[in-house]
């Protein structure tokens, strides 16, 4: 059955979540401050991340969906019931969704990464131009998050990549003089017909593996997060950088999909995965089973 609001454990919350926004906005803080953190010690095992920083730069499709994501009570919904199963590691988002998440109590002891550039609209002339306009690594630290994720599109053709190289880099440094991890997700980029599209092929990954792996004055606390490939061995061996796979929009076939993550993730340094449309929106609505599956796939009981 499809998850909905109406059977979710959230739903009774979120009337008091937008309460708490209106009467005392404060509370964000004090429960920022409050929520039991991520052990480091789980850093050792395969990680599982839930990922949803998408709406923030209008990419709200899943599933063949247009507008799936664009639900924030239903999004809500599936983010808490994901959250809640077994073996799941941690969540990306924006400070929006991050919020919401601490106040409804989903994110206590997880390991929280704050998404920091979603300026680049997709469609935009400035899309590959990617402003930093959520989290910074002061916000970051401040949250008590456990470090930040930037998008790297790089298109050679574009002028707007130089100044996303540049924030990157920044956000980098900014990160490591806190000691927070510095997740990039870097991509090959075009511009075709005036949308963007990321050249999902090894070469192309393994020459911009090699371009993020050195922004920053040091990669001491950086990561990567990558898509899986073609030729994954090869591919991985550009970067020593620990490294998560990333999933997708969703859609395809999901058994080839989880055959795919399992072979990759068979590489030493492929340390988890941080997915995001794929679990909360699958195909047969199952959002547990989806996550149930994923997080089978690292060793860990489900």
């Amino acid at each position: 059955m499809s998850t909905t609001l109406a059977t979710s454990p959230a739903a009774r919350d979120l009337a008091e979540v937008t309460r708490i926004r209106l009467t005392d906005p404060d509370a964000i803080r004090r429960a920022a401050a409050a929520r039991p953190k991520f052990d480091p010690a789980g850093l050792a095992r395969p990680l599982f991340i839930l990922a949803a920083d998408h709406p923030a730069r209008g990419a709200v499709a899943a599933g063949g969906n247009a507008t799936a994501m664009g639900d924030r009570h239903e999004l809500l919904a599936r983010c808490v019931e994901a959250l809640s199963r077994p073996g799941v590691d941690g969540f990306l988002g924006t400070p929006d969704l991050v919020e919401d998440l601490t106040l409804l109590g989903a994110l206590d002891g997880k390991l929280v990464l704050g998404s920091m550039n979603r300026g680049g609209i997709p469609g935009a002339s400035f899309e590959l131009d990617d402003r930093f306009t959520c989290y910074d690594a002061r916000g970051i630290e401040e949250g008590g998050l456990d470090g930040g994720k930037v998008l790297l599109r790089v298109d050679p053709a574009d002028p707007g990549t130089a100044e996303t190289l540049s924030g990157t880099a920044a956000a980098v440094n900014e990160l490591a003089e806190r000691r927070l991890l510095a997740l990039i997700e870097p991509f090959k980029s075009v511009r075709e017909g005036g949308r963007v599209r990321n050249i999902l092929e090894p070469d192309a990954q393994i020459w911009v593996n090699n371009i993020a792996s050195a922004l920053g004055r040091t990669s001491a606390y950086t990561w990567l997060k990558v898509p899986v490939v073609p030729e994954m061995e090869r591919m991985m061996a550009s970067t020593t950088m620990p490294t998560l796979l990333l999933g997708g929009e969703g859609g395809g076939d999901p058994e080839a999909m989880y055959a795919s993550w399992q072979q990759a993730l068979r590489i030493e340094h492929v340390r988890g995965l941080i997915i995001g449309r794929t679990m909360l929106f699958p195909a047969d609505g199952d959002v547990a089973g989806a996550v149930d599956t994923a997080v089978s796939l690292l060793g860990q009981e489900s």
